[in-house]
This record gives C-alpha cells, structure tokens and sequence, in this order.
C-alpha cells in the first residue's frame, strides 16, 4: 500500500537516541505500522476485528491508502522497527475518501467549514516496550513539526477512555464537559443516534485535580496545548472504547509551546 496523495514537501526526520520520527516512505513501513496497530488495538485492547482485519491481522480501512503515516522507528536492533504510529488525515485526503473518520461519530461541519487547512488525528499507538517519556515527546514533535510544515489552523479526532461502561467514567467525562467544552464556533457534537450526555455529575460534585490526573495521557497532552472537547461522547463498540472529540485550535496554544515548537522548526532536523 502506498500513500496516494503524496506529500508536496518533505518532513524532515527527528531523532533521538536510537528513535527516528519520519513519515512511513515504503509500503513496508505502513504495513508495519497496520501490524502494530493491531497489536495493540485488538490483542491488547480487545477491539472486535472484521474477518478481513482477523485474517490479515491489520488494522486497516479506507482512509490508510489516502493519509500520512507518522512512524517511530528503532533503529537499536539493527534493522529499524515501528514502534509507534499516528494517522494523520488533511482535506485533500478526506476529500479522497468521502470525509473524515471522525464523522462517523461527530458533527464536524463547524471544523470543515473554517478557512485554512485542517488535520484529522488517530489511530495514535504505541509499543508497550517503548510506552515511554521520550516516545511520546518524540511523537509531540513530529505532530508540532507537522503541522506547522503544513500551516494547520485546526487539529482534531476522536480520542478514547477504555472500556465501554460510561458511569465508570463520569468523573473524567463530566469534567471534560464542565471544564474543557469546545467553544460554540469549534464545538463538535456527537451524532443524535450516538450521543451520549457527558454532564454525568455537576462540576461542584468533581475534584477537578484528581480527574485531570486520571486522564489518559494522551488526552491529557490535547489539553495542555489549548485543546477542547466537543459536545457528547461516544461509545465504539468494535474498539471496546468511549470516544471524546477533541479539538485544537493551532493559533490558541500556548506561548509556551508556540517558543518549544518554533525552536525545533529553526533546529536542525526541524521542519
């Protein structure tokens, strides 16, 4: 499988250690990261695979022969191996496919209709040997990388709680609603036949420091860069997940990360 729309300038690779962050170059690299996301997704999270997905063991849809693969490869082996994986989606490629993932969950009319370019985020994995600081940096640098390379004003995608059962949630859920809702003109919301009322508990009942520490971590990191959640989640039952929209409006982060990011750009091997 190769990309079909490719990318009209390279991203320059990042490093750290034995750890390379580039775009996936080879159908091999991108068959990789689909071996890795099944791993992860369905052996150890419990996603219900298709047949198809079961007897490839890929995770595989429609939109992987149209985005960007962002992959983590380690080198310390020898030969490099995926380590970590990121499907990023843009317009053109949405418009390849029909729309975005995220669609199938949410309203996202308010996002598509902004000026500039936009990009989708998901299918984010990582290794559990490499579930790690400098992994996950590594992968903050190549989103931030990414895009400012490509002048993104928008970035968004579903992100999940494990497990389906919403009440195990509730603290988490209604302290993203009550503290991180998605201002109007941003604000997603999930589909009437898929919405899921987050305000589970009022805002006065939550210990607001607990529930931001009990966040997944890579919520937590949408949020630290000025991120927001849309209206409703969402249970997907093939992934065993409850989704959140989360939104990121590039020109809303902070001035903090702003300096981080505009450093790497200017660094060598920045964007």
């Amino acid at each position: 499988m190769t990309a079909v729309l490719p990318n009209d300038r390279p991203l320059p690779a990042l490093r750290t250690g034995n750890l390379e962050l580039r775009l996936a170059e080879t159908p091999a690299e991108i068959d990789a990261a689909l071996a890795l996301r099944y791993r992860v997704f369905y052996e150890e999270m419990g996603a219900k695979p298709s047949d198809d997905v079961a007897r490839g063991q890929r995770d595989i849809d429609a939109y992987d022969g149209y985005c960007d693969h962002l992959v983590v490869l380690d080198h310390s082996q020898g030969a490099p191996v995926v380590v970590g994986t990121y499907r990023l989606i843009r317009r053109a490629a949405a418009d390849k496919v029909g729309g975005f993932y995220s669609a199938s969950e949410y309203d996202v009319s308010k996002l598509i209709a902004m000026q500039g370019e936009i990009l989708e985020l998901g299918r984010s994995c990582v290794d559990a040997a490499h579930r790690n600081r400098p992994t996950m940096q590594l992968m903050w640098r190549g989103i931030s990388n990414y895009v400012f390379h490509h002048d993104i004003q928008v970035m968004f995608g579903c992100a999940s709680l494990s497990g389906t059962d919403v009440q195990a949630h509730a603290d988490i859920l209604s302290y993203l609603h009550h503290f991180h809702l998605a201002p109007s003109a941003l604000r997603t919301r999930a589909l009437p036949d898929r919405y899921i009322d987050m305000a589970l508990k009022p805002a006065v009942a939550l210990d607001a420091r607990r529930c931001l520490a009990e966040l997944p971590p890579l919520v937590k990191g949408y949020l630290r860069l000025g991120g927001f959640v849309g209206d409703g989640a969402v249970i997907d039952e093939q992934f065993n997940t409850i989704d959140v929209c989360i939104i990121v409006k590039t020109d809303l982060v902070t001035e903090k990360y702003m300096r981080h990011y505009e450093s790497q750009r200017d660094a060598p091997g920045g964007a």
